[in-house]
């Protein structure tokens, strides 16, 4: 034991303690630098914090600087915000400098807003192109949507009245963010939709064209009655009708359709019975066939009956010459009468 302790002097011992003791005291020094000066801007502000919150924030790769200038801020507007807050928010995937502005533009408004909605508020418009600032803003100052929305590609509201006059209507509406519902609650485009169809169902509603060009106010009271914004995330303040047009006469279009379709159905039924006629005169032609056909089976029969009765003897030769006078003064009458265009009765079988 002695020998091995022998082998390592007491100095070189305390050289190598010296040189652990300096690197952790370098590795220190290091630590206390990097974090001077976001110290003492945190210190010289108001608002302090801990060298532990601040190395906590670097092994959880969080952006100091961002964290404590935001709760310099903060704190400079009278609001408590601690670094855990601000940090967790960070994680979550929000931004915390607009969280602070934002809380900051509702203080200076009088509006209550606590930090959890407006980091549920952020988290909310994350992707939407919106911001949380945003939203508080429009709760202080209303925004005025167009309706339709001119990125639609429509220009105009159209509806119908009960005379068949199309109205072309766009409207203005003015809103403010409701910050209590807007977690959850329709957006815009459910706004612009329920305004266009409250607009058609006026419209569709004036007994005339001229009803509604009167008093356009009809349509935004009416709208405005049926308690559009609820369940969205704003509150409609007015709706205003910033134009009136009248359309095209869609009812006398329409009539004018059916009325085609009417002649066109009336042609159709037409060349039915037509169709129907002219096969009904084709079966008399054919009956009228059958019967001429029918008469001359029944005359070729007579000289049959006739040859059979001179067998018989029921028939003589002076009644047969009787018979043939009688026709030939009938034919001769019927000439005389009918100016000798009378056909001439000859007897059967000659």
């Amino acid at each position: 034991m002695n020998l091995y302790l022998a082998e390592f002097p007491s100095g070189t011992v305390t050289i190598g303690v010296l040189i652990i003791v300096t690197i952790i005291l370098l590795v220190v020094a290091a630590v206390i630098l990097s974090f001077i000066s976001i110290y003492i801007r945190a210190l010289t502000s108001g608002a302090k914090v801990k060298f532990t919150e601040l190395v906590a924030l670097r092994l959880r790769r969080v952006p100091v600087g961002l964290i404590v200038d935001n709760r310099i801020t903060a704190v400079k507007s009278g609001m408590n915000l601690s670094i855990d807050d601000l940090s967790t928010h960070y994680m979550a995937g929000g931004n915390v400098e607009m969280v602070v502005q934002a809380l900051i533009a509702a203080r200076k408004a009088g509006i209550h807003l606590e930090f959890d909605k407006a980091c549920a508020i952020d988290l909310a418009t994350k992707g939407t192109g919106k911001t949380v600032l945003e939203a508080v803003k429009t709760s202080v100052n209303p925004k005025v949507i167009d309706c339709p929305n001119p990125a639609s590609g429509k220009v105009t509201i159209d509806g119908v009245a009960k005379d068949g006059i199309v109205i072309k209507a766009k409207a203005r509406v003015t809103v403010r963010t409701n910050l209590d519902r807007f977690v959850g609650g329709a957006t815009e485009e459910t706004i612009i939709a329920r305004v266009g169809e409250g607009i058609v169902t006026t419209i569709g509603s004036a007994s005339s064209y001229k009803d509604v060009l009167e008093s356009p106010d009809r349509i935004s009271k009416t709208v405005l009655d049926k308690a559009l914004d609820s369940n969205t995330a704003f509150a409609i303040l007015s709706i205003d009708i910033a134009d009136v047009a009248v359309g095209e006469n869609v009812g006398a279009k329409l009539q004018a359709e059916q009325a085609e379709a009417n002649k066109l159905i009336a042609q159709a039924q037409a060349e039915v019975r037509r169709a129907a006629a002219v096969a009904l005169e084709q079966e008399m032609l054919a009956r009228v066939q059958e019967m001429r056909a029918r008469v001359v089976e029944a005359e070729a029969q007579v000289p049959m009956a006739m040859a059979d009765a001179f067998r018989s003897g029921h028939l003589g030769v002076m009644d047969y010459y009787r018979m043939k006078n009688i026709q030939a003064d009938t034919g001769m009458r019927d000439s005389i009468a009918g100016g000798g265009n009378a056909p001439q009765n000859k007897p059967p079988g000659s």
